[in-house]
Protein backbone atom coordinates (compact mmCIF):
# COMPACT_ATOMS: atom_id res chain seq x y z
CA UNK A 1 0.00 0.00 0.00
CA UNK A 2 1.33 3.43 -0.95
CA UNK A 3 2.71 5.61 1.87
CA UNK A 4 1.97 9.31 2.20
CA UNK A 5 4.80 11.84 2.28
CA UNK A 6 3.54 14.68 4.42
CA UNK A 7 4.84 18.12 5.31
CA UNK A 8 6.36 17.38 8.70
CA UNK A 9 6.69 19.81 11.61
CA UNK A 10 10.45 20.27 11.35
CA UNK A 11 10.60 22.92 14.07
CA UNK A 12 8.57 23.37 17.29
CA UNK A 13 6.78 26.49 16.02
CA UNK A 14 6.28 25.40 12.40
CA UNK A 15 2.71 25.59 11.08
CA UNK A 16 3.48 25.50 7.36
CA UNK A 17 6.51 24.91 5.19
CA UNK A 18 7.74 25.92 1.76
CA UNK A 19 9.06 23.03 -0.32
CA UNK A 20 12.22 24.66 -1.65
CA UNK A 21 13.41 21.87 -3.92
CA UNK A 22 12.67 18.21 -4.56
CA UNK A 23 15.78 16.02 -4.35
CA UNK A 24 14.07 12.96 -5.85
CA UNK A 25 12.21 12.72 -9.16
CA UNK A 26 9.07 10.70 -9.74
CA UNK A 27 10.13 7.11 -10.37
CA UNK A 28 13.34 7.34 -8.33
CA UNK A 29 14.01 4.54 -5.85
CA UNK A 30 14.07 5.72 -2.25
CA UNK A 31 14.98 4.13 1.07
CA UNK A 32 13.94 5.10 4.57
CA UNK A 33 16.02 8.10 5.62
CA UNK A 34 16.78 9.31 2.09
CA UNK A 35 16.41 13.06 1.60
CA UNK A 36 13.32 13.68 -0.52
CA UNK A 37 13.23 17.48 -0.47
CA UNK A 38 14.52 20.63 1.19
CA UNK A 39 11.92 22.53 3.20
CA UNK A 40 12.04 26.12 4.43
CA UNK A 41 10.61 26.27 7.94
CA UNK A 42 10.06 29.40 10.01
CA UNK A 43 13.73 29.31 11.06
CA UNK A 44 15.89 27.30 8.67
CA UNK A 45 16.10 25.17 5.53
CA UNK A 46 15.80 21.54 6.62
CA UNK A 47 15.55 18.12 5.02
CA UNK A 48 12.34 16.14 4.51
CA UNK A 49 13.27 12.46 4.57
CA UNK A 50 11.55 9.29 3.38
CA UNK A 51 9.68 7.27 6.00
CA UNK A 52 9.34 4.17 3.80
CA UNK A 53 11.19 2.18 1.14
CA UNK A 54 10.06 2.02 -2.47
CA UNK A 55 9.68 4.41 -5.38
CA UNK A 56 8.63 8.06 -5.33
CA UNK A 57 5.34 7.56 -7.15
CA UNK A 58 4.08 11.13 -7.16
CA UNK A 59 5.20 14.64 -6.23
CA UNK A 60 1.95 16.33 -5.28
CA UNK A 61 3.33 19.85 -4.76
CA UNK A 62 5.87 21.72 -6.86
CA UNK A 63 9.12 23.42 -5.91
CA UNK A 64 8.34 26.70 -4.17
CA UNK A 65 4.86 25.69 -2.96
CA UNK A 66 3.89 26.45 0.65
CA UNK A 67 1.62 23.97 2.42
CA UNK A 68 0.45 23.45 6.00
CA UNK A 69 1.96 20.86 8.30
CA UNK A 70 0.49 17.34 7.81
CA UNK A 71 -0.62 17.99 4.21
CA UNK A 72 0.36 15.32 1.69
CA UNK A 73 3.19 16.41 -0.61
CA UNK A 74 3.97 13.08 -2.26
CA UNK A 75 3.57 9.29 -2.31
CA UNK A 76 5.98 6.38 -1.94
CA UNK A 77 5.11 2.82 -2.96
CA UNK A 78 6.00 -0.14 -5.10
CA UNK A 79 6.92 0.53 -8.73
CA UNK A 80 3.75 0.78 -10.81
CA UNK A 81 1.50 0.97 -7.76
CA UNK A 82 -1.58 3.18 -8.04
CA UNK A 83 -1.97 5.94 -5.49
CA UNK A 84 -5.36 6.45 -3.80
CA UNK A 85 -7.98 8.40 -5.72
CA UNK A 86 -7.54 12.14 -5.20
CA UNK A 87 -3.99 11.68 -3.89
CA UNK A 88 -2.28 12.97 -7.00
CA UNK A 89 -3.31 16.59 -6.82
CA UNK A 90 -2.87 19.41 -4.36
CA UNK A 91 -5.98 20.40 -2.35
CA UNK A 92 -8.43 22.53 -4.25
CA UNK A 93 -8.57 26.24 -3.61
CA UNK A 94 -11.12 27.51 -1.16
CA UNK A 95 -14.61 27.88 -2.68
CA UNK A 96 -15.49 31.36 -3.91
CA UNK A 97 -17.15 33.68 -1.45
CA UNK A 98 -20.85 34.24 -1.67
CA UNK A 99 -21.93 37.30 -3.59
CA UNK A 100 -23.14 38.95 -0.38
CA UNK A 101 -19.81 38.33 1.32
CA UNK A 102 -17.99 39.75 -1.71
CA UNK A 103 -20.05 42.90 -1.60
CA UNK A 104 -19.43 43.40 2.12
CA UNK A 105 -15.73 42.74 1.80
CA UNK A 106 -15.19 45.03 -1.20
CA UNK A 107 -13.89 48.55 -0.48
CA UNK A 108 -16.12 51.43 -1.56
CA UNK A 109 -13.43 52.74 -3.94
CA UNK A 110 -11.16 49.84 -4.81
CA UNK A 111 -7.74 50.47 -6.26
CA UNK A 112 -7.13 49.01 -9.72
CA UNK A 113 -5.71 45.51 -9.59
CA UNK A 114 -1.94 45.47 -9.85
CA UNK A 115 -0.14 42.31 -10.97
CA UNK A 116 2.60 41.09 -8.65
CA UNK A 117 5.93 40.58 -10.38
CA UNK A 118 6.09 37.09 -11.81
CA UNK A 119 9.15 34.87 -11.37
CA UNK A 120 11.49 34.72 -14.30
CA UNK A 121 10.20 32.40 -16.98
CA UNK A 122 11.11 28.77 -16.54
CA UNK A 123 12.88 29.20 -13.19
CA UNK A 124 10.86 26.40 -11.56
CA UNK A 125 12.04 23.95 -14.23
CA UNK A 126 15.73 24.83 -14.07
CA UNK A 127 18.11 22.77 -11.92
CA UNK A 128 19.53 25.09 -9.27
CA UNK A 129 20.71 24.95 -5.67
CA UNK A 130 18.37 26.43 -3.02
CA UNK A 131 20.80 29.28 -2.36
CA UNK A 132 21.09 30.11 -6.07
CA UNK A 133 17.29 29.93 -6.47
CA UNK A 134 16.80 32.28 -3.51
CA UNK A 135 19.36 34.80 -4.76
CA UNK A 136 17.89 34.66 -8.27
CA UNK A 137 14.42 35.43 -6.89
CA UNK A 138 15.75 38.36 -4.85
CA UNK A 139 17.66 39.83 -7.80
CA UNK A 140 15.04 39.05 -10.42
CA UNK A 141 17.37 36.78 -12.41
CA UNK A 142 16.27 34.34 -15.10
CA UNK A 143 17.89 31.03 -14.15
CA UNK A 144 17.06 29.63 -17.59
CA UNK A 145 19.51 32.07 -19.17
CA UNK A 146 22.40 31.14 -16.85
CA UNK A 147 24.81 28.29 -17.61
CA UNK A 148 25.15 26.04 -14.56
CA UNK A 149 28.57 24.76 -13.48
CA UNK A 150 27.31 22.40 -10.78
CA UNK A 151 26.57 18.66 -11.06
CA UNK A 152 24.39 17.85 -14.08
CA UNK A 153 24.48 21.50 -15.14
CA UNK A 154 22.93 22.71 -11.89
CA UNK A 155 23.06 26.48 -11.35
CA UNK A 156 24.99 27.29 -8.20
CA UNK A 157 25.74 30.55 -6.40
CA UNK A 158 28.98 31.39 -8.24
CA UNK A 159 27.16 31.14 -11.58
CA UNK A 160 25.09 34.20 -10.65
CA UNK A 161 28.06 36.56 -10.56
CA UNK A 162 27.63 39.14 -13.28
CA UNK A 163 24.15 37.91 -14.23
CA UNK A 164 21.79 40.65 -15.38
CA UNK A 165 18.53 41.19 -13.55
CA UNK A 166 15.26 41.27 -15.38
CA UNK A 167 14.09 44.79 -16.27
CA UNK A 168 12.52 47.04 -13.68
CA UNK A 169 9.34 47.09 -15.76
CA UNK A 170 8.34 43.94 -13.85
CA UNK A 171 7.37 46.19 -10.95
CA UNK A 172 3.67 46.97 -10.67
CA UNK A 173 2.10 50.42 -10.72
CA UNK A 174 -0.97 52.15 -9.32
CA UNK A 175 -1.38 55.53 -10.95
CA UNK A 176 2.08 57.09 -10.95
CA UNK A 177 3.36 55.06 -8.02
CA UNK A 178 5.62 52.05 -8.61
CA UNK A 179 5.86 49.20 -6.12
CA UNK A 180 6.94 45.58 -5.77
CA UNK A 181 5.05 42.99 -3.70
CA UNK A 182 7.48 40.71 -1.89
CA UNK A 183 6.20 37.31 -0.74
CA UNK A 184 6.57 36.58 2.96
CA UNK A 185 9.19 34.01 3.90
CA UNK A 186 8.29 31.43 6.54
CA UNK A 187 10.61 33.21 8.98
CA UNK A 188 9.01 36.61 8.38
CA UNK A 189 5.52 35.15 8.89
CA UNK A 190 6.57 33.68 12.23
CA UNK A 191 8.29 36.88 13.36
CA UNK A 192 5.13 38.85 12.62
CA UNK A 193 2.93 36.39 14.49
CA UNK A 194 5.20 36.14 17.52
CA UNK A 195 5.69 39.88 17.90
CA UNK A 196 1.95 40.56 17.72
CA UNK A 197 1.58 38.06 20.56
CA UNK A 198 4.26 39.94 22.51
CA UNK A 199 3.70 43.67 22.23
CA UNK A 200 -0.06 43.57 22.79
CA UNK A 201 -0.72 41.17 25.68
CA UNK A 202 2.52 41.69 27.61
CA UNK A 203 2.57 44.68 30.02
CA UNK A 204 6.07 45.88 29.16
CA UNK A 205 8.17 48.59 30.78
CA UNK A 206 11.70 49.71 29.97
CA UNK A 207 14.78 50.54 32.05
CA UNK A 208 17.82 52.27 30.51
CA UNK A 209 21.32 52.63 31.93
CA UNK A 210 24.63 53.96 30.64
CA UNK A 211 27.76 51.91 31.26
CA UNK A 212 31.38 53.02 31.42
CA UNK A 213 33.17 50.58 29.09
CA UNK A 214 36.68 51.99 29.50
CA UNK A 215 37.96 49.11 31.62
CA UNK A 216 36.26 46.58 29.36
CA UNK A 217 38.07 48.15 26.40
CA UNK A 218 41.42 48.02 28.22
CA UNK A 219 40.88 44.37 29.21
CA UNK A 220 39.98 43.40 25.66
CA UNK A 221 42.98 45.17 24.17
CA UNK A 222 45.31 43.52 26.69
CA UNK A 223 43.98 40.05 25.99
CA UNK A 224 44.13 40.49 22.22
CA UNK A 225 47.73 41.68 22.45
CA UNK A 226 48.65 38.64 24.54
CA UNK A 227 46.76 35.90 22.70
CA UNK A 228 45.29 36.18 19.22
CA UNK A 229 43.29 33.00 19.92
CA UNK A 230 41.54 34.84 22.72
CA UNK A 231 39.64 37.10 20.33
CA UNK A 232 36.26 38.17 21.64
CA UNK A 233 33.79 40.98 21.00
CA UNK A 234 32.17 43.33 23.46
CA UNK A 235 28.94 41.48 22.77
CA UNK A 236 30.55 38.25 23.98
CA UNK A 237 31.48 40.06 27.18
CA UNK A 238 27.91 41.33 27.57
CA UNK A 239 26.56 37.79 27.13
CA UNK A 240 28.98 36.47 29.75
CA UNK A 241 28.12 39.27 32.20
CA UNK A 242 24.37 38.86 31.59
CA UNK A 243 24.62 35.13 32.29
CA UNK A 244 26.39 35.75 35.59
CA UNK A 245 23.87 38.44 36.58
CA UNK A 246 20.96 36.12 35.77
CA UNK A 247 22.21 33.58 38.32
CA UNK A 248 21.79 36.28 40.99
CA UNK A 249 18.38 37.51 39.80
CA UNK A 250 16.21 34.45 39.09
CA UNK A 251 13.04 36.42 38.38
CA UNK A 252 14.70 37.76 35.24
CA UNK A 253 15.82 34.26 34.21
CA UNK A 254 12.23 33.06 33.95
CA UNK A 255 9.24 32.30 31.72
CA UNK A 256 5.65 33.45 32.06
CA UNK A 257 3.52 30.29 31.75
CA UNK A 258 0.01 31.87 32.09
CA UNK A 259 -0.83 29.90 35.25
CA UNK A 260 2.65 29.98 36.82
CA UNK A 261 6.11 31.55 36.68
CA UNK A 262 8.88 29.15 35.69
CA UNK A 263 12.24 30.13 37.20
CA UNK A 264 15.09 28.40 35.40
CA UNK A 265 18.07 26.98 37.26
CA UNK A 266 20.00 26.85 33.98
CA UNK A 267 20.98 30.00 32.08
CA UNK A 268 20.46 29.79 28.31
CA UNK A 269 21.13 33.13 26.59
CA UNK A 270 19.64 33.78 23.17
CA UNK A 271 21.74 35.98 20.86
CA UNK A 272 19.78 37.92 18.26
CA UNK A 273 21.33 37.45 14.80
CA UNK A 274 20.15 39.36 11.74
CA UNK A 275 19.58 37.20 8.65
CA UNK A 276 18.17 38.03 5.21
CA UNK A 277 14.60 37.10 6.14
CA UNK A 278 14.56 38.72 9.59
CA UNK A 279 15.92 37.65 12.94
CA UNK A 280 16.86 34.40 14.65
CA UNK A 281 18.23 33.80 18.14
CA UNK A 282 20.73 30.95 18.44
CA UNK A 283 21.25 29.97 22.06
CA UNK A 284 24.36 29.80 24.23
CA UNK A 285 23.32 27.05 26.64
CA UNK A 286 24.63 27.09 30.21
CA UNK A 287 26.27 30.43 29.43
CA UNK A 288 26.99 31.00 33.12
CA UNK A 289 29.27 27.93 33.14
CA UNK A 290 31.30 28.89 30.07
CA UNK A 291 34.41 30.99 29.76
CA UNK A 292 34.49 34.12 27.65
CA UNK A 293 36.60 32.29 25.08
CA UNK A 294 34.07 29.45 24.86
CA UNK A 295 31.19 31.89 24.45
CA UNK A 296 33.04 33.85 21.74
CA UNK A 297 33.74 30.73 19.70
CA UNK A 298 30.22 29.40 20.09
CA UNK A 299 28.62 32.70 19.08
CA UNK A 300 30.70 32.90 15.90
CA UNK A 301 29.93 29.31 14.96
CA UNK A 302 26.19 29.55 15.66
CA UNK A 303 25.82 32.93 13.95
CA UNK A 304 27.49 31.60 10.81
CA UNK A 305 25.16 28.61 10.63
CA UNK A 306 22.17 30.82 11.43
CA UNK A 307 22.89 32.98 8.38
CA UNK A 308 23.27 29.82 6.30
CA UNK A 309 19.94 28.56 7.70
CA UNK A 310 21.62 25.42 9.02
CA UNK A 311 20.59 25.56 12.70
CA UNK A 312 18.78 22.61 14.26
CA UNK A 313 15.58 23.45 16.21
CA UNK A 314 17.21 22.76 19.58
CA UNK A 315 19.82 25.41 18.77
CA UNK A 316 17.32 28.29 18.58
CA UNK A 317 14.53 27.29 20.99
CA UNK A 318 14.50 27.32 24.77
CA UNK A 319 16.32 30.55 25.66
CA UNK A 320 15.71 31.90 29.17
CA UNK A 321 16.90 35.45 28.31
CA UNK A 322 17.93 37.27 25.11
CA UNK A 323 20.56 39.86 24.21
CA UNK A 324 20.00 42.01 21.11
CA UNK A 325 22.89 44.25 20.06
CA UNK A 326 22.58 46.90 17.34
CA UNK A 327 25.69 48.82 18.32
CA UNK A 328 27.57 47.62 15.23
CA UNK A 329 24.99 49.51 13.14
CA UNK A 330 25.66 52.80 14.91
CA UNK A 331 22.51 52.69 17.06
CA UNK A 332 22.85 54.59 20.36
CA UNK A 333 19.97 52.91 22.15
CA UNK A 334 16.65 51.19 21.41
CA UNK A 335 13.94 49.06 22.98
CA UNK A 336 13.65 45.40 22.04
CA UNK A 337 10.45 43.34 21.99
CA UNK A 338 10.26 40.46 24.47
CA UNK A 339 10.20 37.00 22.94
CA UNK A 340 7.55 35.08 24.96
CA UNK A 341 7.56 33.09 27.17
CA UNK A 342 10.77 34.90 28.22
CA UNK A 343 10.16 37.82 30.57
CA UNK A 344 13.02 40.16 29.61
CA UNK A 345 15.34 41.12 26.78
CA UNK A 346 18.43 43.35 26.81
CA UNK A 347 18.89 45.91 23.99
CA UNK A 348 22.50 47.08 23.58
CA UNK A 349 23.63 50.21 21.75
CA UNK A 350 27.02 51.27 20.43
CA UNK A 351 30.12 52.15 22.44
CA UNK A 352 31.18 55.73 21.82
CA UNK A 353 33.66 58.13 23.31
CA UNK A 354 31.98 61.07 25.01
CA UNK A 355 32.84 63.73 27.59
CA UNK A 356 31.80 62.79 31.14
CA UNK A 357 32.53 64.11 34.60
CA UNK A 358 34.62 61.64 36.61
CA UNK A 359 36.05 62.45 40.06
CA UNK A 360 35.10 66.08 39.57
CA UNK A 361 36.96 66.41 36.26
CA UNK A 362 35.90 66.32 32.62
CA UNK A 363 37.18 63.23 30.82
CA UNK A 364 36.64 61.47 27.49
CA UNK A 365 35.49 57.91 28.18
CA UNK A 366 33.86 55.04 26.31
CA UNK A 367 30.19 54.78 27.18
CA UNK A 368 27.40 52.39 26.18
CA UNK A 369 23.64 52.48 26.73
CA UNK A 370 21.54 49.39 27.50
CA UNK A 371 17.76 49.05 27.81
CA UNK A 372 16.05 46.17 29.58
CA UNK A 373 12.51 45.38 28.39
CA UNK A 374 10.60 43.75 31.26
CA UNK A 375 7.34 41.79 31.52
CA UNK A 376 5.71 43.44 34.53
CA UNK A 377 3.77 40.27 35.34
CA UNK A 378 7.08 38.76 36.53
CA UNK A 379 9.71 41.50 36.72
CA UNK A 380 8.93 44.48 38.93
CA UNK A 381 10.71 47.80 38.52
CA UNK A 382 13.02 47.22 41.47
CA UNK A 383 13.83 43.68 40.27
CA UNK A 384 14.79 44.91 36.82
CA UNK A 385 16.80 47.79 38.28
CA UNK A 386 18.74 45.44 40.59
CA UNK A 387 19.55 43.15 37.67
CA UNK A 388 20.87 46.09 35.63
CA UNK A 389 22.89 47.35 38.63
CA UNK A 390 24.62 43.95 38.90
CA UNK A 391 25.21 43.85 35.13
CA UNK A 392 26.70 47.35 35.07
CA UNK A 393 29.04 46.53 37.97
CA UNK A 394 30.33 43.48 36.11
CA UNK A 395 30.90 45.32 32.85
CA UNK A 396 32.67 48.20 34.59
CA UNK A 397 34.90 45.75 36.49
CA UNK A 398 35.36 42.96 33.94
CA UNK A 399 38.44 41.12 35.27
CA UNK A 400 36.31 38.41 36.90
CA UNK A 401 34.63 37.74 33.54
CA UNK A 402 37.61 37.46 31.21
CA UNK A 403 39.20 34.37 32.73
Amino acid sequence: MATKVVMEALSPTMEEGRLVEWKKAEGDAVATGDVLAEVETDKAVMELVARADGVLLKRVVADGDTVPVAQVVGWIGAEGETIPEGGGTAPAAAPPAKEKDKAEAAPSAPEPAAPAPAPAAGNDRVKASPVARKIAAERGLDLGSIAGSGPDGRVIMRDLEGATAKPAAAAATIGASVFTDLPLSQMRKTIAKRLVQSIGPIPTFYLTVEVDMERAHEAREALLARDDKGKFSFNDLIIRASAEALTRHPFVNAWWMDDKIRQWQDVHVGVAVAVDEGLITPIIRHADRKTLREIAGEVRELAGRARAKKLAPEEYTGATFTVSNLGMFGIDDFTAIINPPEVAILAVGRIEQKPVVANGELEIRRRMRMTLSCDHRVVDGATGAQFLKTLVEMLENPLALVW
